[in-house]
């Protein structure tokens, strides 16, 4: 009896041995981001008259941005420290998203060409375009105390006028925009970076209406 007890408490330690291991070494997934839906026009877009056309190419980064990280600064302990949500990622990186959502709402004014969509109109129309590159200096959910943060974009913006005879710059400036998270989290994060974004294109659509050439 003694040597069946034994042999049933080994098989049970070897049960629960390895139930253990399948739940530690079980993979865990983590919540990944985009931007939503566009929000809704608060005012109706005057569509009077022509609206350049633009080239939007892949905007620029460097260094953690390239990845799909969720990045965040504790600007109350150590500002230049660049951390990183362990569970939670962008499903793409922030350059793809952030020109993705840029030529959503700037397309609702003019049309948004890709780059290898430019050649072949301008070749047969003549009409001028304007060509807008973008270089992402910081895209982070930045804490200025445990409870409150906001999302923070920077964009390096150059406008060029392309014709069949070249490109000409009209304009280099620097973009910085925020938006407040509404939660002291990745999601909050994501949020407050995505309001900052719709910030973003409202203000280089400014820029271009006010960059649009005498007809």
């Amino acid at each position: 009896m003694n040597r069946i007890a034994r042999g049933a408490v080994a098989i049970l330690s070897i049960a629960f041995l390895a139930g253990c291991a399948g739940f530690v070494d079980r993979p865990v997934r983590p919540v990944l981001f985009d931007m939503g839906p566009l929000p809704p026009i608060a005012t109706p877009v005057d569509r009077n008259g022509p609206r350049v056309a633009l080239v939007l190419p892949d905007i620029e980064a460097s260094g953690a941005l390239e990845g799909s990280a969720v990045l965040y600064r504790l600007g109350y302990a150590d500002d230049h420290q660049l951390r990183a949500y362990s569970q939670s990622r962008w499903s793409a990186p922030p350059p793809q998203l952030v020109r993705q959502r840029l030529r959503q709402q700037l397309g609702r004014e003019r049309p948004v060409l890709g780059l290898d969509e430019t050649a072949t109109l301008v070749r047969e129309s003549g009409q001028p375009l304007f060509l807008l590159r973008m270089e992402l200096e910081e895209f982070a959910h930045v804490f200025d105390s445990p409870q409150s943060s906001r999302g923070v974009i920077r964009l390096r913006a150059t406008l060029f006028s392309s014709t069949p005879n070249g490109e000409r710059m009209l304009g280099q400036r620097s973009i910085a925009v925020q938006g407040v998270a509404p939660t002291p989290d990745a999601s909050g994060g994501v949020r407050a970076l995505t309001e900052a974004t719709d910030a973003a294109a409202a203000d280089i659509q400014q820029w271009l209406l006010q960059s649009q050439p005498a007809r």
